[in-house]
């Protein structure tokens, strides 16, 4: 049966490169030296919450709730799958921040607007 690949693996700091591939169903097997994509080398941690979040369609929110997690844990949990595949997370507009939580509701419309004018 196979297994998860071991990853990340003590003491190494490079992806690991594949010397073998077979193919079950015709008996074929491939050997060469084969770079593995950004999404096999993910932890189990990080692998989790993508797929969650391709299950719901890409929305946050939605992880927040199905999780039960506040949306900044959310959100550094995303933030840290970006960095895992390779890309830097955008820093937060402030303004999109502060419309972010009035749409949650966690801030009043007179609390936005105050925070937005300054």
């Amino acid at each position: 049966m196979p297994r998860p690949l071991p990853l990340p693996f003590p003491d190494e700091t490079e992806a690991p490169l594949v010397t073998e591939l077979r193919f079950p169903t015709s008996g074929v097997t491939v050997r060469g030296v084969f770079e593995l994509n950004e999404f096999a080398t993910l932890t189990p941690e990080n692998l989790d919450f993508l797929r969650l979040y391709i299950r719901v369609r890409g929305n946050l929110k939605e992880v927040e709730r199905v999780l039960g997690l506040s949306y900044p844990t959310v959100r550094a949990r995303f933030d840290t799958l970006l960095r895992a595949i390779g890309y830097e997370p955008e820093i937060a507009d402030p303004q999109s921040e502060v419309l972010e939580r009035l749409e949650r509701g966690e801030i009043t419309p007179d609390e936005a607007a105050r925070k937005l004018r300054r």
